[in-house]
Parts: C-alpha cells; sequence; structure tokens
C-alpha cells in the first residue's frame, strides 16, 4: 500500500512539472528577425495560434534543430495530408543571455550571410535576461529546448521539452486540432 501511494504521489509531482506552463500567460519576449524587424511575443502574434521553439544554450539549440524539419514540412510546407488545416505562427528563437549576449550580432551576421533567406520569416533572436522565462514557463534545464504553443490569448496550451519525437509531435497536434474544432 505504502509504494504504491509514493509511486502515486511521484506520479502527480512528475505530471505537474511537466504541465505547470499549460494555462500561464507567455511572458513577453522581444525579438529580432533577421531583417531587423521586432517581435513581441505574445504580443505581436495573437492573430492565431504561435509555436515557439527557445533554447539557451548551443547544446539546446543543437537540439531545437531536431524540431525544424519535420515543424518546416507540417506547418510552412504542408506535406501531410491533413497539414493545409493548420495555420499557425511558427518561431525559432535562440536566446542570448549573460556573456552570450556578446555573441547576439555575430550570431545574426552569420545568418544573414549564409543566404538561408528561407529561415528569415521562422528564425528570431532574443537578447536579454532569462528571467521570467525560465522561472514562469519552467526552463530550468538549460541544455534542453523548450516548445510551446500559444494561443491568441497569449496563454501557453502546449509544452514540450527535448529532442522532437513523433509523440510529441502527435501531442502537438492534437492541442492544435481541438482549436480547429472549436
Amino acid at each position: 500500500m505504502f509504494k504504491s501511494t509514493v509511486t502515486l504521489v511521484a506520479l502527480l509531482l512528475s505530471a505537474t512539472i511537466l504541465f505547470a506552463q499549460k494555462g500561464v500567460q507567455f511572458p513577453e519576449m522581444p525579438c529580432e528577425s533577421l531583417d531587423n524587424q521586432t517581435v513581441v511575443i505574445p504580443t505581436d502574434t495573437k492573430d492565431k495560434l504561435t509555436i515557439v521553439g527557445m533554447a539557451y544554450s548551443k547544446k539546446a539549440e543543437s537540439a531545437l534543430k531536431s524540431w525544424y524539419t519535420p515543424m518546416y514540412d507540417k506547418f510552412i510546407l504542408k506535406r501531410g495530408i491533413f497539414d493545409a488545416m493548420y495555420d499557425v505562427n511558427f518561431f525559432f528563437v535562440p536566446m542570448y543571455t549573460g556573456t552570450k549576449k556578446m555573441a547576439f550580432e555575430i550570431s545574426m551576421k552569420k545568418m544573414r550571410e549564409s543566404n538561408r533567406k528561407d529561415l528569415y520569416p521562422y528564425l528570431l533572436f532574443y537578447k536579454g535576461g532569462l528571467e521570467p522565462y525560465v522561472e514562469v514557463l519552467n526552463m530550468k534545464e538549460k541544455n534542453l529546448p523548450y516548445l510551446f504553443v500559444i494561443d491568441q490569448e497569449g496563454k501557453v496550451v502546449y509544452y514540450a521539452k527535448g529532442l522532437y519525437t513523433e509523440k510529441k509531435m502527435e501531442d502537438l497536434e492534437e492541442v492544435l486540432d481541438s482549436f480547429i474544432e472549436d
């Protein structure tokens, strides 16, 4: 009896940690696009659901790249049978904080020189502090990327962290589908 109670409590605590972000207001995040425009998430993205992938370390940035091709194929190229029904904002945001702020301009310059203009609309760069993102969005593991779906009111309706998996994509689609059906 004691062992099953401990297991249940541990399961509930891990579920609370995993879903702690759901329903919270996404903190305003002023970002810069590769064409020198300022985009403030979620203020400037309230026209539709917004998917935001974020990373604040080199290791997390590398892991965030695992999401790029499947997300681009589904939400931009719309390669799947039902993908045309998804109309979302979609951004990847490398975060330059602390001592990494100095690398902000260099990284943007390198990206511009890469001539990957197809990426311009989907890459935003953030330079600033980590608070309130780490605390409010529970982004405490710096070597992991984080993915959020934000509704039109700026509230988090889906959260994932780590490398891309098909299961995470299915969960994300389920959340998006619930908004389409409404």
